[in-house]
């Protein structure tokens, strides 16, 4: 494990508690029975990759409302599930500091599933302390999330990080398709 990434801060900072930007992102929260649901879950897919290429640009001087719109969509499972994929070899990097950046920004109540995301890199990328203090900070936000137990259960079993990256990678079109289509 790196010295970097062991001291690397997964707490909230300042951003988190804003009341602006708490406003904002329950203005972008998914509700599971809406009407909409297909079109939310179509808005948030997109405003990932839309967030990752901005952040790719600009890092964390990415437009507030766009921050705003994915830590709300992620409120859906297929929009988190579609997340989780959405990272390739080549943009790796990207997503790891984005995700790292939401997860310090998340407001109380949307921590769970960006701390799941950022869980996921640093799983496969070998720092697993990091992996499961991220677990810790989805636990401490939502206690039963279910990804958070899941990825647990995952983790402790030692299921190669290789080998989870290849299932996320096979899972990713499914999800696409399920949203798109």
């Amino acid at each position: 494990m790196s010295t970097q990434n062991h001291a690397l801060s997964l707490a909230s900072i300042q951003a988190a508690d804003d009341r602006a930007f708490i406003s904002l992102v329950n203005s972008f929260r998914v509700i599971e029975d809406s009407p909409n649901i297909n079109e939310y879950q179509r808005e948030g897919a997109t405003a990932v990759i839309d967030l990752a290429n901005e952040f790719e640009r600009v890092g964390q001087s990415c437009t507030p409302e766009n921050i705003a719109r994915v830590l709300g969509r992620l409120s859906d499972i297929q929009v988190r599930d579609f997340a989780l994929g959405s990272h390739t070899a080549e943009s790796f990097q990207v997503y790891w500091a984005m995700w790292h950046y939401l997860l310090q920004v998340a407001p109380v109540g949307y921590v769970a599933p960006v701390a799941c995301l950022f869980a996921t890199l640093a799983y496969e990328k070998g720092e697993t302390t990091l992996a499961y203090r991220a677990l810790e900070r989805a636990s401490a936000d939502q206690p039963a999330y279910s990804l958070t137990i899941l990825l647990r259960r995952l983790f402790g079993s030692g299921w190669p990080a290789g080998a989870f990256a290849a299932m996320r990678s096979e899972l990713h079109p499914k999800v696409t398709a399920g949203i798109f289509e």
